[in-house]
């Protein structure tokens, strides 16, 4: 918290209710420290890490950091911290811990100064010309975009479910393998064969074409921001057309596309929020753009032979799953692309949801589609790969 100004921030509301970020030059924090006694210390940790969780974060008088040390017999066993989102992202968290390096284990002393750029550099640069530069072609972008999208919304099922929001999860290695595949086969990355996929599947059961997604977008590759320990994602905007083309010109589009939405993705969300109201009023419609992937998974590896059309069907054996369904809101309609938690070969692909706009159906549909579009694109790139079978043998002696 010494060496980082975001684990030392809170919010400043004023009289109209905004929010402003503060960040402390010094202060006191709490760690708690609980026995197990007679319990399992694991199963404590747990319910101590559930509670930090469930309670909701005080942002202007709370610490954005909660942390406790679970003890059996005077000894520590456990460690439970939970960082609020205002503190870092999943790449800044694995900033903050590779710092850790950077202390002397026994006196906590700093070995080594800090050398990210830390939040109050940020706001200034965000003040300056290059900075509100950056901020106005971002709102040039998505005022562009916005204004020329189709209008739709998402149609209510007939079907209501409770609890509202549900949660399902496909974990595949057959799309891992395809990805892989294709990203060498194509020249696109995984995570833009796997927005491709998806948009694919929206129009499909959507109707409506081109199709808005918008991607979490890191804006870590701007210079100077790769190793900050604050949030600097920011959902992005992609409008994709998707027509009747095949799935290598689609990817190869959505990638492009992709990238211009990727630069516009650094943005002050109140005066963005103000354009929407803006673009909202003269077309008489407010636009239903609440559709987000979210890629978090970390430099998968790479798959040494390309796989076989066998291999790729033999991977496609299903392992769709519900999860949660809850009261609580995840919002209209999201997708997570994570690595697989056992640390296997597969993606998991984890689509949350408000079953008032998507069903249940529609939900599971997307996501096993965008598992058989992935694996019908590699098993035909595989096979147009491969060399041509001779009508006949030709004679060994000749």
């Amino acid at each position: 918290m010494s060496r980082h100004q975001s684990a030392r921030m809170r919010l400043v509301f004023g009289d109209d209710g905004r929010p402003r970020q503060s960040v402390a030059a010094s202060g006191e924090i709490a760690l708690e420290v609980f026995d197990a006694d007679n319990a399992d210390p694991a199963d404590v940790a747990e319910l101590v890490k559930q509670r930090y969780m469930d309670a909701p974060f005080d942002y202007a008088n709370e610490w954005p950091i909660r942390m406790a040390v679970v003890r059996r017999d005077a000894t520590a066993t456990h460690v439970v911290c939970i960082l609020c989102h205002l503190v870092t992202d999943a790449a800044g968290s694995l900033a903050m811990m590779a710092d850790l390096a950077n202390l002397d284990p026994t006196t906590g002393g700093a070995t080594a100064p800090v050398t990210a750029t830390q939040p109050l550099d940020l706001a200034r640069w965000q003040q300056t010309p290059a900075g509100q530069r950056r901020h106005a072609s971002s709102l040039r972008y998505w005022e562009e975009q916005l204004r020329g999208v189709p209008s739709y919304s998402f149609s209510r099922p007939a079907e209501r479910h409770h609890p509202r929001h549900w949660e399902g999860q496909l974990t595949s290695p057959a799309l891992f393998l395809a990805t892989h595949a294709l990203a060498r086969q194509l020249d696109v990355s995984s995570s833009h064969l796997i927005l491709a996929a998806y948009a694919s599947m929206l129009v499909r059961l959507r109707g409506v074409d081109p199709v808005v997604i918008r991607p979490v977008v890191s804006n870590r590759f701007w210079p100077g921001l790769a190793d900050i320990v604050s949030p600097i994602n920011e959902a992005g905007l992609c409008v994709i057309p998707v027509g009747q083309a095949g799935f290598d010109e689609l990817a190869r589009r959505t990638s492009r596309v992709a990238l211009r939405a990727f630069k516009a993705a650094y943005y002050h969300p109140e005066p963005l929020d103000e354009l929407r109201a803006v673009i909202a009023k003269d077309r008489g419609e407010d636009l239903d753009i609440d559709c987000f992937l979210n890629d978090r998974r970390v430099a998968p590896p790479d798959v040494a032979e390309p796989p076989t059309p066998a291999q790729l069907r033999r991977a496609q054996r299903g392992g769709f799953r519900w999860t949660t369904q809850q009261d609580k809101p995840f919002g209209r309609l999201f997708l997570h692309i994570d690595d697989a938690a056992d640390g296997a070969d597969a993606i998991t692909l984890t689509i949350r949801a408000d079953t008032d706009y998507v069903s249940p159906a529609v939900m599971r549909a997307c996501v096993e589609g965008i598992e058989s579009t992935l694996v019908d694109a590699a098993v035909d790139a595989r096979r147009r790969a491969l060399p041509a079978v001779p009508a006949t043998v030709p004679d060994a002696a000749a």
